[in-house]
C-alpha cells in the first residue's frame, strides 16, 4: 500500500502577481490526499517577512484559523476562498542589505501532530530593486 503525502493546493485568483497598495488580493486553497477526520485545523495568512542583514522580521496582514466545526459538514478539505485589501506598507523590496517579501501562506495541522505548509509569493508596490547576493540566492529557492 502506497501512502500519499497530504497535498495543499494554493493559488492567487487571476493572473496578477504584482499588486499596489489598496488592491484586493484573492486566494483559494484546498487539501487533498487526506481524510477529513485527520485534519485538526487550517490557517491561511497574508504576511511579509524580511531577509538579509540584521534580525529577521515578520508581520501578518491577514489571518484566518479554521477548525472542522467552521466548515460545511466538518470538512476542511473543501475549496476555500478568501480576500483582503492590501496595506500601504511595507512594500516589497530587494536591496543590497535586506529584502522585504510578501506571500500567501496556508498551514495544515494534522491530528497526529504533523504540520504542512505552502506559500505563494507576490509583490506589493513598485520599488526599484538593488539586490544583494543573499537575496538573489533566497529567490532561487
Amino acid at each position: 500500500m502506497i501512502l500519499m503525502e497530504p497535498l495543499i493546493s494554493l493559488c492567487l485568483v487571476g493572473q496578477k502577481r504584482e499588486f499596489s497598495a489598496g488592491d484586493e488580493l484573492v486566494a483559494e486553497y484546498q487539501f487533498d490526499a487526506v481524510s477529513a477526520d485527520e485534519i485538526h485545523s487550517a490557517e491561511a495568512s497574508v504576511l511579509w517577512y524580511t531577509e538579509g542583514k540584521g534580525e529577521e522580521d515578520l508581520g501578518v496582514h491577514f489571518f484566518e484559523r479554521r477548525v472542522p466545526t467552521d466548515a460545511d459538514q466538518g470538512d476542511l478539505r473543501l475549496l476555500r476562498r478568501f480576500s483582503t485589501r492590501l496595506p500601504t506598507s511595507p512594500l516589497s523590496y530587494s536591496g543590497a542589505i535586506f529584502c522585504v517579501r510578501w506571500c500567501v501562506r496556508v498551514r495544515l495541522f494534522l491530528r497526529k501532530g504533523r504540520e504542512l505548509m505552502q506559500e505563494v509569493p507576490f509583490v506589493l508596490g513598485a520599488v526599484p530593486a538593488v539586490q544583494s547576493a543573499e537575496c538573489r540566492a533566497n529567490e532561487a529557492r
